[in-house]
């Protein structure tokens, strides 16, 4: 994929996500205040030495945005 094909994907899934709040807005009520968003189309999240990374809230992308993660 070209970085212009990811920035193309990235920007869609933003959207799309976006999209999903309008209809279930009780999705941000699990994202703390300051957090970081990202998405993972994958089952695997990326890790820190001590589990997933702090103040980042992960939501797996599969048919709809589930909440994955602490």
């Amino acid at each position: 994929m070209t970085n212009k094909e990811l920035v193309h994907h990235n920007i869609s899934l933003t959207f799309d996500f976006l999209r999903e709040v309008v209809h279930h807005p009780e999705i941000l009520d699990s994202v703390k205040e300051g957090s970081d968003i990202e998405f993972v189309q994958k089952n695997i999240v990326k890790r820190s030495k001590n589990g997933l990374k702090k103040s980042t809230r992960y939501f797996k992308v599969l048919h709809k945005f589930e909440v994955i993660g602490n």
